[in-house]
C-alpha cells in the first residue's frame, strides 16, 4: 500500500472520530456517564464522560475497515481486540457507576492476561550491560502485568484537566510511532496502529480541549493507557536498558506524576490509592496558572521528554548515561520547586542552598 493511501486512511480516522464524538456525548448523558461537580473536580456543571468510546470506535474502524486488518497477523489482531474490549467495558462501567480502585485493577489485569496468553505480547528476555542475555522465564508474566498496570494507571491518573491526558498521549504516542518506525526493528504495522490511534485522538481533542464539551473519562484514559503499554511491549519483547528507558522517557509526564503521588502518600502515611489535589496539574494551578496555561505547560514538558527520548537511539551508552543523569537532576529540581512531593520536601534544593551558602561564606572572608 502506498504512503498516500495510508495518509488518507489516517485523515479518515480523524474525521470519523470528530463525527462520532457528538453522538457519544449525547449517549453519555442518556446512560448517566456524567461527571458531577465536587471539591476534587474542576468542572462547575455536569459534564459527559465516556469520550474514549469515540476514540475506540474510530480507531477500530480505521484498523479493520479502512486498511490495516489484512496487514496484521490474525491471531494477534483478535487477541489485541479482546484486550481492548475488556478495558473498554471496564472504563464504561466506571464512568457510569464509579468502580473501586481494586475493581479497575481487576479489569486491567484481565485485559493484560488476555493479550499475554492469547496474543503472546510479553517481555521475555533482558540484556544486562557487561553481563549478557537474561531470560525472564516464569518472571515474564508478573513483569509484563506490572508494566501494563503501571502505564495504564499512569495515563489514567493524569486525566485531570480538559484535554490534558489526550494531548499528552498524542505527543507521547506520536514519538513512540516515530521511534518504532525509524529506530527500532519493530514491524511497520505497529507504528501504523500507533498513528491510527493518534489520528483518532486528534479528531476527539477539539471537543476535549478547554473549555471541554466532553471528557475522556475512564473509558478513554484506561483505553489509551492500555494501548500505550501494549504498543511499547512490541519494542520490549527482548528488553535492553535503552529499550526500557525510551518508553519510560516518552511517558515521562504521567510516570513522574504517578511516582511522586505514591512517594507523597507514603511520606504522609496515606493509602496509595487515596486521591488528593497535589498532582502536577493541581500544583501548577495552585502556583497561579490558569486552566489553559497549565495544560499548555504540561504539553511543553511532554514535548521535552519526547525530544530527549529521540536522542537515545542515536547516543552511545555513555551519552545515554549522562543524558539520563542530567534529566533526573533537572526533573528533581523542577519537582521540588513546585512541591510535587509535598510542601517543605526539597532535599536537593536544600543541599544546593547549603552548598552555595558554605561556598559564599568562605569566599567572603
Amino acid at each position: 500500500m502506498i504512503r498516500f493511501e495510508i495518509l488518507v486512511c489516517l485523515m479518515a480516522t480523524m474525521m470519523i472520530s470528530a463525527v462520532l464524538t457528538p453522538f457519544v456525548r449525547k449517549l453519555a448523558f442518556k446512560i448517566g456517564a456524567v461527571d458531577k461537580p465536587n471539591r476534587r473536580r474542576v468542572n462547575k456543571v455536569p459534564m459527559p464522560t465516556m469520550g474514549g468510546l469515540a476514540i475506540f470506535l474510530a480507531y477500530t474502524l480505521g484498523t479493520t475497515v479502512l486498511y490495516l486488518m489484512h496487514q496484521f497477523p490474525t491471531r494477534l489482531f483478535f487477541a489485541l481486540l479482546g484486550g481492548e474490549l475488556i478495558i473498554l467495558c471496564t472504563g464504561i462501567i466506571d464512568d457510569i457507576y464509579e468502580l473501586k480502585p481494586r475493581q479497575k485493577i481487576l479489569g486491567i489485569t484481565l485485559a493484560a492476561l488476555e493479550v499475554y496468553f492469547i496474543g503472546g505480547i510479553r517481555m521475555t528476555t533482558f540484556t544486562v550491560p557487561f553481563v549478557g542475555l537474561v531470560h525472564f522465564q516464569w518472571l515474564s508474566l508478573p513483569i509484563t502485568l506490572l508494566w501494563i498496570l503501571a502505564i495504564t494507571n499512569a495515563v489514567n491518573l493524569i486525566d485531570g484537566l480538559d484535554g490534558l491526558a489526550t494531548g499528552v498521549s498524542i505527543i507521547a504516542m506520536s514519538t513512540m510511532g516515530i521511534i518504532g518506525l525509524f529506530f527500532l526493528n519493530a514491524n511497520t504495522f505497529v507504528s501504523l496502529l500507533i498513528f491510527t490511534l493518534v489520528a483518532a485522538m486528534l479528531g476527539f481533542l477539539p471537543y476535549n480541549f478547554f473549555p471541554a464539551r466532553i471528557y475522556l473519562g475512564d473509558t478513554g484514559s484506561l483505553f489509551i493507557g492500555f494501548m500505550t503499554a501494549v504498543f511499547s511491549l512490541f519494542g520490549l519483547k527482548n528488553v535492553t536498558v535503552i529499550s526500557v528507558i525510551i518508553p519510560v522517557m516518552i511517558l515521562g509526564v504521567p510516570i513522574t506524576d504517578t511516582l511522586y503521588a505514591m512517594i507523597r502518600r507514603i511520606l504522609n502515611r496515606k493509602p496509595i490509592s487515596q486521591a488528593d489535589k497535589h498532582h502536577l496539574h493541581h500544583r501548577l494551578m495552585q502556583l497561579g496558572l490558569t486552566h489553559r496555561q497549565t495544560v499548555m505547560v504540561i504539553y511543553g514538558i511532554a514535548l521535552i521528554f519526547s525530544f530527549i527520548s529521540l536522542l537515545y537511539p542515536i547516543s552511545s551508552i555513555w551519552g545515554s548515561i549522562l543524558l539520563t543523569i542530567a534529566l533526573l537532576f533537572g526533573l528533581e529540581l523542577f519537582v521540588e520547586a513546585i512541591g510535587l512531593a509535598g510542601d517543605h520536601r526539597q532535599p536537593l534544593l536544600d543541599w544546593i542552598k547549603r552548598t552555595v551558602a558554605r561556598f559564599t561564606s568562605k569566599t567572603s572572608r
